[in-house]
């Protein structure tokens, strides 16, 4: 098996095979903005997978937002199209975890690091995103610690 972006190339080249015009569009754009991230900065350098799965969470986050600002304006076709990109990508994300994994992460993380009030919220959330560990968003994550600290 070779890294994900060789994944996110081959599947590319399978979809443009078979035509299918979402995937292929889908996946342009993320390599698109795996190769910017690669050459950002001073020097140009591959990205490792886990950075490559961070743009690519970026990349899917983006199109969610995308979606719902498009619903809110009735703009439902391109909501459906943004809707079905944020699909593809997350054929390359790691599962989400549900509000109860996400309570039970929290907790065990605060418990281990003695956080105990509000005060405490920036380390608190540096050890709950360790946690978590990038299966699940920064904002749940947040609203979970806020209330757990709270």
């Amino acid at each position: 098996m070779g890294t994900l972006k060789d994944r996110l190339n081959d599947d590319l080249h399978t979809a443009m095979k078979a035509r299918d015009e979402l995937t292929t569009s889908t996946l342009r754009m993320a390599l698109s903005a795996v190769r910017n991230a690669e050459v950002a900065g001073d020097a140009a350098r591959a990205l490792t997978d886990d950075e490559v799965l961070a743009v690519l969470t970026k990349e899917a986050k983006k199109r969610r937002e995308a979606a719902t600002a498009f619903s809110g304006a009735g703009r439902t076709e391109q909501a459906a199209k943004e809707t079905a990109e944020g699909e593809v990508l997350d054929r390359y994300l790691p599962k989400q975890l549900t509000d109860a994994e996400i309570t039970e992460l929290v907790s065990q993380a605060l418990a281990a690091g003695g956080f105990t009030g509000k005060a405490q919220m920036g380390p608190a959330m540096k050890a709950a995103q360790a946690a978590v560990a990038g299966r699940a968003e920064g904002g749940r994550v947040a609203a979970e610690v806020r209330r757990q600290l709270g």
